[in-house]
């Protein structure tokens, strides 16, 4: 349902959510052959960990990880516009739901992303103002994670639609580094390798 208001509030959204110039960043993703030459498991597992860091704090990503209960959005990681709240569920509060503004796919003419689940991720998932070490220990852990084992993780990272938007985001907003097979391939390995976290 269209109205005069929520159009109003969806050009605000486009207007924040538009990301800064960001072609200095580093846009490749290496693969896990790129650390076959690194014999000892726990330092190729970190490595592969490290490279597949570039996707999981590229802003795409921590932007529905925070630390409070405001999603943050764009390059520059602003508090969302409008002011929404996580809500009891992570899908926001009565009355302003995340699928008030957010379809199920991207909205190209309102510049507005979507996707089926979106929401934030709950707060025992929090990655903003975290270190890789700090993140990769989080997700592992069982009681942080939703209960996920490690396949289970792994088949997250490579298959959930929610983690894919990164590559597709829609609009003129940056894509997380490299591809979505590409960074399967790096968890899936990294896993097979140990699960090993860089330091903290």
């Amino acid at each position: 349902m269209k109205t005069f208001g929520l159009t109003i509030v969806l050009s605000l959204f486009l207007v924040t959510a538009l990301p800064a110039n960001s072609a200095d960043n580093d846009t490749e993703l290496r693969g896990p052959d790129a650390f076959s030459d690194i014999e000892d498991d726990t330092e190729r597992a970190r490595a592969m960990f490290g490279e597949a860091g570039k996707v999981i704090q590229h802003p795409r990503c921590v932007n529905c990880h925070p630390k409070g209960d405001s999603p943050r959005q764009g390059m520059a990681m602003e508090l969302h516009e409008p002011p929404v709240r996580r809500g009891p569920a992570n899908f926001g509060v009565t009355g302003m739901r995340c699928f008030t503004c957010h379809n199920p796919e991207n909205v190209a003419a309102g510049g507005v992303p979507g996707n089926p689940a979106w929401h934030l991720a709950p707060k025992s998932q929090a990655w903003y103002g975290k270190s890789l070490g700090e993140i990769c220990e989080q997700i592992k852990d069982t009681e942080r994670n939703g209960g996920m084992s490690m396949d289970e993780l792994v088949e997250h990272m490579a298959e959930d639609s929610l983690v894919g938007w990164g590559w597709e985001p829609g609009g003129d907003r940056e894509p997380v580094p490299g591809d979505w097979e590409t960074f399967g391939n790096l968890i899936a390995a990294w896993a097979d390798a140990g699960a090993h976290c860089p330091a903290p």
